[in-house]
Formats: structure tokens, C-alpha cells, sequence
């Protein structure tokens, strides 16, 4: 089947997509070299700053989450494609404003070489920085062996207590403990029925058949394993969320954050309903839901599912989640 976007050339999708999230965010954030898009208020920043990168292709993510209280430059490669290490370096040299940056990087091959050349390069320019991995993906690898483990929506809400604890004047020390004291402690699902197709060629990235969804499914189409007959709302919530509490061992009486993140082209409503039966469940076994997010963070492109995020919370972590911030897509006052 033809693929319709309104595209124009595809060689031209990522540089006319950040042209028009600077124009439409103007107030928030402006575009920079090598495909930075740069809070505004990154000049009067006397704090840890944040710096992350990725492909375009998954908005809002990543570029959608810088401004204040998130993240201060996002570095924007090709679709589905990680940025080259230089631009990443000259990202963290632009964001340093004397007090150490965090860099956090997406647990994916492309980026993590690019991240781990870009530390190399680094070293020895005098600027702090320490970075932080998110791979929180409970399909494709035990949690003793989190090394192999993708980086899916995570990474927004890791940007949001980040990004609060350096606004409270956290050392970057402080801050890359508090992140990854997050990180070690958060679990995604996606699930996926239907794939998306590569905006600059049309390629479909998962044929899953008419009848078949996978639990599983990565960010591009990578297969989880999960295969198996259509269920219902209920029945995937409930296999989803018994997956991610067993991983993180979360116990009875314990308080976490939820997010459903729709993949592209699942509806609110499916979220909705999804969120509903995930409540119930997890009332029955005393966990209390303190923090959540339903919608869309991180998508595929047309990718019809959604991945199931749970994060064991504790008084810090959720006064940080809590706090202010104002980016193009994410608010809170």
C-alpha cells in the first residue's frame, strides 16, 4: 500500500520538521548548528544543564521536552538515526555554563556509540559532564544483564526529575545520582499491533498480520518475542502490568508513576481504558499510583500501540516530578 505524509522531499524531513517546531515554540526554544534545538534561557542557566540527543522521527520526543525544567539542548539526527559525536560535543561545550551537564543518552547502537565517542572526545576539555543510559525495555533482556536493555519513553519523565533537581541547585553529582537512582528503577512494555512505515522511504518496519500483536515490539520495529493472538484492553493491560511489577519487584503497599505513551496512532480512548483496568489492578494489590502521564511522549511515526511505564516513586522523586517546568509539550505550573 502507498505510503501518504504530507511531506515534501524526504532528504528535506528532519531540517523543515525542526524549522517548524522552532516556529510554532518560538517563546520556549530556537533552533541552533548541527540541528540543536536550545532553550532559550540556556544563556542565564546557573545550574546543571541537560543535554540529550536522538533520532528525528518519534515526536514529541526528544526535541519537544526543551525548555525549562527539562532538558537545555536536544542534538536531532536524521529519521530514526542517532546525531554524529560532534555535534554532541559542541552541544555539551554550548550547554556547560560552569556547573557540569548531564548528558543522557537512549540505551540504542546507534546512540550509544555516538555517546560513547562523544565522552571520549571530551576528555581532557576541562568540561564536567556525566552520562546517564536510559534502558529500561523489560523484552529483550533480564535486569541483571540491563546493559542489553533499549531505552523507550523513559527517558521524558528521567528529563523531568533531572531537570528538577538541577533547577533546585543539585551539584551535577547530585543530580546524575537522583537520575539514575530513577533510572535503576523504572521498567517499560510496548506492545504493538500494527507498524509504522519510514517517513523518507515508505518501508514498513513490522508486518504483524491482521489478527496478531507482539509484546515486545521495539522503538523501530525490533521484535520482542511477544507475538501472539489480538487480546482485549483488560487482558493486555493486565499481562503488561504483572510483567513490570514482577521485574522491578514492586511489593505490596508501594508507590509508583504510570504512563501510557500511545505509539503514533492508538487513540486516547484505547489509552484510556488501558489506564482504567491498570488502576483496578494494581488497587487490589495496595499499590498506589502518585504519579502518571497518559498520551502521547515518544512515538513511532503510525505505529498503532503503546508502552507501559512504571517507575518505583519516593517522596524526592515525586517532588521533583511535581515541580515546575515549561516545554512545548509537557507543562506543569
Amino acid at each position: 500500500m502507498k505510503m501518504k505524509k504530507f511531506i515534501n522531499q524526504p532528504e528535506n524531513l528532519t531540517d523543515e520538521l525542526l524549522d517548524g517546531l522552532a516556529s510554532a515554540h518560538k517563546c520556549l526554544l530556537h533552533r541552533g548548528d548541527q540541528n540543536m534545538i536550545i532553550n532559550n534561557s540556556l544563556d542565564k542557566a546557573d545550574r546543571v544543564t541537560i543535554v540529550t540527543q536522538g533520532g528525528a522521527g518519534h515526536e514529541p520526543a526528544l526535541s519537544g521536552f526543551v525548555g525549562d525544567g527539562m532538558v537545555d539542548i536536544s542534538v536531532v539526527g536524521d529519521v530514526f538515526a542517532a546525531p554524529g559525536p560532534q555535534a554532541c560535543v559542541d552541544a555539551i561545550k554550548l550547554a556547560d555554563k560552569g556547573k557540569g551537564v548531564l548528558y543522557v543518552v537512549l540505551n540504542h547502537a546507534g546512540d550509544m556509540l555516538t555517546g560513547n565517542l562523544t565522552m571520549r572526545q571530551l576528555e581532557g576539555s576541562g568540561h564536567q559532564v556525566i552520562k546517564v543510559v536510559t534502558q529500561e525495555d523489560v523484552s529483550n533482556a533480564p535486569r541483571d544483564n540491563a546493559d542489553d536493555r533499549r531505552g523507550l519513553v523513559g527517558c521524558v519523565p528521567l528529563y523531568k526529575i533531572a531537570g528538577a533537581a538541577a533547577a533546585e541547585g543539585k551539584s551535577l553529582e547530585e543530580v546524575a545520582a537522583v537520575a539514575q537512582r530513577f533510572a535503576d528503577n523504572m521498567a517499560t512494555l510496548a506492545v504493538a499491533v500494527r507498524g509504522a512505515t519510514h517517513p523518507s522511504t515508505g518501508m514498513a518496519l513490522a508486518d504483524l498480520g491482521d489478527d496478531d500483536m507482539e509484546i515486545g515490539m521495539g522503538q523501530h520495529g525490533e521484535g520482542g518475542g511477544g507475538r501472539q493472538p489480538m487480546k482485549t484492553a483488560d487482558e493486555t493491560a493486565d499481562i503488561m502490568v504483572k510483567g513490570l511489577l514482577a521485574d522491578l519487584g514492586i511489593e505490596d503497599g508501594e508507590k509508583i508513576m504510570l504512563i501510557l505513551n500511545g505509539s503514533g496512532a492508538t487513540t486516547l480512548m484505547e489509552l484510556l481504558i488501558i489506564y482504567r483496568e491498570c488502576e483496578k489492578y494494581l488497587a487490589t494489590k495496595g499499590i498506589e499510583i502518585v504519579a502518571n502521564f497518559v498520551g502521547e511522549m515518544l512515538t513511532v511515526q503510525e505505529q498503532a500501540g503503546f508502552q507501559m511505564f512504571i517507575a518505583r516513586m519516593d517522596d524526592e522523586l515525586l517532588r521533583y516530578w511535581n515541580a515546575p517546568c515549561n516545554t512545548p509539550y509537557y507543562k506543569k505550573i
